[in-house]
């Protein structure tokens, strides 16, 4: 009896094709930068060999070294053994073609707001005008690198209370070189910034509710529980938003925040509250935007605003 031939692997083709393949058969979980495996196995093909990430076909016929080639087989058996994103695997994930160091003291940058700030479609007018941004449950930092690229002469203040993802805020904000227009603060949302007003409030706080965290595929309980669990109906964190955010906002401001599935138990909650869902070509009903004039009114059935 003869020994199965083993397939060889010498391009990087052989290897994508291989990852492809393997994935698909063990029905991976994505979401986190890409939402299939094909697009998952060239993302991690071309950062693990640091090439870049926005097309595969140009580098198909290269052939890694044997490093290399060590490196791309160690890394597709983890994702599938581990279950782990492939951003924390290789320390890296990009939003709007921006790079941003990652692991896992922070969840994964991902976000429809990213999409709004690159695209300018939030509804502000000239971005110029801009001044005072505030980046509520900043993580990374990668919301709050994006609004400095977004808007060019504003600063930006950011804030977290895992001292772990604002230390990984604070590598990326340097390696950005934004350091001297983002300044990063640990606490509880608005707690450590006094009595500081912002033309743009912009968040992506944890909004997963009960249901939806007793379903998260494995690849998403590698992320801190922190960043993602938000009580019964996801709204634990938007409201406290919600009823503090006038006194942070200028007399024109605006809130932006995300809140996945959110949309019905929000608007249940705040049925005066005019909400204007701002949708992407990802999503629909996941990111509003509502001026401060609006939040600062008492709806009918929403806690008191102070």
């Amino acid at each position: 009896m003869t020994r199965a031939h083993k397939p060889s692997l010498v391009t990087l083709e052989d290897f994508f094709r291989l990852a492809v393949r393997r994935f698909r058969a063990a029905r991976l979980a994505y979401g986190h930068g890409t939402t299939n495996a094909v697009d998952e196995a060239a993302f991690m093909m071309l950062e693990a060999l640091r090439l870049p990430i926005h097309n595969i076909d140009p580098w198909l016929d290269l052939r890694p070294t044997a490093a290399e080639r060590a490196r791309l087989l160690t890394l597709i058996d983890a994702r599938i053994s581990l279950r782990m994103p492939a951003p924390y695997l290789l320390g890296a994930a990009y939003m709007q073609g921006v790079r941003f160091q990652v692991d896992r003291r922070a969840l994964i940058p991902r976000s429809f707001i990213g999409d709004l700030l690159a695209g300018n479609a939030l509804p502000l007018g000239d971005p110029r005008r801009v001044r005072r941004v505030l980046d509520l449950c900043t993580g990374s930092g990668c919301l709050a690198i994006l609004a400095a690229l977004a808007f060019p002469r504003a600063r930006i203040d950011a804030v977290d209370l895992s001292a772990g993802a604002l230390a990984l805020a604070r590598r990326n904000v340097a390696l950005h070189r934004f350091g001297d227009r983002i300044t990063l603060h640990r606490g509880d949302l608005f707690a450590p910034l006094a009595r500081q007003h912002y033309d743009l409030i912009i968040t992506n706080p944890p909004y997963v509710d009960a249901e939806g965290m007793a379903a998260l595929p494995p690849e998403y309980r590698h992320e801190p529980r922190l960043a993602l669990a938000a009580g019964d109906d996801g709204l634990d964190l938007v409201r406290r938003i919600i009823e503090e955010a006038p006194q942070h906002l200028t007399r024109n401001g605006s809130l932006v925040c995300e809140i996945g599935r959110g949309r019905r138990p929000l608007e249940k909650a705040y049925p005066d509250l005019p909400f204007v869902w701002l949708d992407t070509e990802q999503s629909q009903g996941e990111v509003f935007w509502i001026a401060r004039t609006d939040l600062a009114r008492r709806g009918k059935g929403a806690p008191a605003l102070r």
